[in-house]
């Protein structure tokens, strides 16, 4: 018989993951409803995928569309509220990163997520004018990625020091090389290690 915890509780057997085997793709469904209905009639082949994950509904877009499509979701939809905006570095791609704007309807309780891929170098159009909450959203990509908004009213660090020397989330960022100059200047130490 298995050893109860203190708690008194049989915790369950911890399967092992096969060494060197890669995680299983995500198993998104399509996505079919009024408003994916309604999306691609506005926006056709501007919108290249509409899917559903455990429950959580997003499409893939064109870069040039995401701005269009926000504005489409908060005036016809109801998306009043942007959530969050955030990125995810893939280096070896062309298209580096994902831009993962995620929105929720309260008059709906509905949350929906819009991705699109961009290059390095790339400046996506800024959503604060659609969403002003997108501001310090944008800043953070900026500080932790990289990318710079167009049109964005103050594109600057938020999280890191003015004067830090790259962006940590970066794949290519290690945490063991980070800003040793920084370091020693501000903190007066040789390593942050």
């Amino acid at each position: 018989m298995a050893e109860l915890p203190p708690e008194g509780k049989p915790q369950p057997a911890r399967k092992a993951q096969p060494a060197g085997k890669p995680p299983a793709p995500m198993a998104a469904t399509p996505w079919e409803d009024e408003l994916t209905l309604q999306l691609r009639a506005k926006f056709g082949e501007q919108i290249l995928e509409f899917s559903s994950y455990l429950g959580q509904n997003f499409l893939i877009a064109r870069r040039e569309a995401v701005i269009p499509i926000l504005e489409y979701l908060k005036a016809e939809a109801g998306f009043d509220y942007l959530v969050d905006v955030t990125a995810v570095d893939y280096p070896e791609r062309a298209e580096r990163f994902d831009l993962v704007y995620i929105l929720y309807s309260f008059a709906r309780n509905q949350r929906i997520r819009i991705k699109t891929r961009i290059p390095e170098g790339f400046r996506p159009a800024s959503a604060v004018p659609v969403y002003p909450t997108a501001n310090w959203l944008e800043r953070e990509i900026f500080d932790m990625f990289g990318i710079e908004f167009a049109g964005h009213p103050d594109m600057r660090r938020i999280l890191m020091p003015e004067d830090w020397t790259g962006h940590p989330l970066r794949k290519d960022s290690s945490i063991l090389d980070m800003d040793q100059r920084w370091v020693r200047q501000h903190l007066g130490i040789e390593s942050g290690q």
